[in-house]
Order: C-alpha cells, then sequence, then structure tokens
C-alpha cells in the first residue's frame, strides 16, 4: 500500500526538521518548503494527501496559499492543516473560510499534530472514490493500484503509474523532465532527464490507443491532454 504523502510549508527550519523526522519515523512520505511560493509549486506538482500550511510565510502568506490551492482544480480537495502562532478565534475562522481544514496554533505537540494529520488521512481513505482519475477512457485507481484503458486492465511499473497519474491529474498542464522526476521517480532519484522519455515510450506503448494522449511539448516536456483541446503537438 502506497505511503500517505505530507507537505510541510513552513518557514521555522528547525521546526520543519523536528516535524518531519517524526512523520517520517511514522511512514510518512514528507515533502518540505521554506515559502509560500515554494509549498505552492510543490503541492501543485506533488499533490500530497496532506499539507501542513504555516499562516506566515515569506513570498506567500498561507492564506493566499490556502485560497490558490482551493481554486485549482487538481489541488481543491486536498486536506490542509493551518499551522500558526496566532491563537484569536478570529484568525482561526479566517483561516477555515478560506478552506482550511483543521487549525493547530503554536507552541503545540507533535502528537496532537500527528493525530490530525492521521484524522485526515483516514478521512482521505473514506472518501476514496474521489481520488479516482478518470478521462478520455482512462481510469486510475491509486488506492488499488490499478489503471484500466477502456475498461481493460493496464499492467504498469509503479514508476509507469506514477507518471500517468501524475500526468492525468492535471490535464492540459505542461510537466518538464525535471518536474516529472521529481514527481514520478522521487526528488532523491538520481536519473537522467532521459530516463523520463524511456517511461513515457513505455507507457505510452502500454496504453495502445490511449497512447496519444500523452502529448510531447517540444523543448518543454509532456503534458496529458486536456479532453477540451484538439491533440495540435506533435508526439
Amino acid at each position: 500500500m502506497a505511503k500517505n504523502s505530507v507537505l510541510v510549508i513552513e518557514d521555522d527550519r528547525s521546526l520543519t526538521e523536528v516535524i518531519n523526522y517524526n512523520l517520517q519515523r511514522e511512514g510518512y512520505q514528507v515533502f518540505l518548503a521554506h515559502d509560500g511560493e515554494d509549498g505552492l509549486t510543490q503541492a501543485q506538482l506533488k499533490l500530497p494527501d496532506v499539507i501542513v500550511l504555516d499562516l506566515m510565510l515569506p513570498i506567500l502568506d498561507g492564506l493566499e496559499v490556502c485560497r490558490r490551492l482551493r481554486a485549482n482544480s487538481a489541488t481543491h480537495n486536498v486536506k490542509i492543516i493551518m499551522l500558526t502562532a496566532k491563537a484569536e478565534e478570529s484568525d482561526e475562522l479566517v483561516g477555515f473560510s478560506v478552506g482550511a481544514d483543521d487549525y493547530v496554533t503554536k507552541p503545540f505537540s507533535v502528537k496532537v499534530l500527528l493525530e490530525r494529520i492521521k484524522a485526515l488521512c483516514r478521512r482521505n481513505v473514506s472518501s476514496s472514490e474521489s481520488q479516482l482519475v478518470e478521462t478520455q477512457g482512462i481510469t486510475i485507481d491509486p488506492v488499488r493500484h490499478r489503471v484500466t484503458m477502456d475498461n481493460q486492465p493496464v499492467t504498469l511499473t509503479r514508476s509507469e503509474f506514477q507518471l500517468l497519474q501524475s500526468l492525468a491529474r492535471q490535464p492540459g498542464r505542461v510537466f518538464s523532465r525535471a518536474e516529472l522526476i521529481d514527481a514520478a521517480l522521487g526528488e532523491d532519484t538520481l536519473v537522467l532527464e532521459r530516463t523520463i522519455d524511456v517511461h513515457i515510450r513505455s507507457l505510452r506503448k502500454k496504453l495502445g490507443d490511449g497512447s496519444e494522449l500523452i502529448e510531447t511539448v517540444r523543448g518543454v516536456g509532456y503534458r496529458f491532454r486536456d479532453p477540451s483541446d484538439q491533440p495540435t503537438v506533435e508526439g
């Protein structure tokens, strides 16, 4: 079973180290960002199960990050815990008003934060139908790790599955090869960018008639065809 993933967006690096250590010890896959802009980018790229989002951040504050996440179709359902040093009820209400699912005030117990994250992950599991990706004949089930094309099963490697899921969950978005390595293979994976081309060729072959859904954007990378667009890019 795949690990639950958590993105921690917090500018206090000593605090992120503590949270990171405890989350990894509990078996979570953890991503870290130290400003709002990087956090927003990673959220859209990694599509984590839960985001721990500090309110007071450089570049983009937590409220603006939350607003943008909720406005993006790819991230509007991600679970968000707002993390802040402010304790006023009005701040909590503002956090909920822009779409936060939970609210933890500093200083806090790491055990409490872990319990809140576990609770949100359980809510994700209970609503697993919403995690299905169904588009243009392809169905991707991340819970069962299954893919079908026109109701026929498609056997993929873990890397191919992650690639397809990353692309299909954000149709029309162009991913660079470096972004796909990060999103699908893991940021610590030491591979050449051309390795992605090999995975894409294999994935297209296995998808058969659905191969044209993965479009090549020359000089940039790849994208999954937006169902509202006509195929115009050479593969």
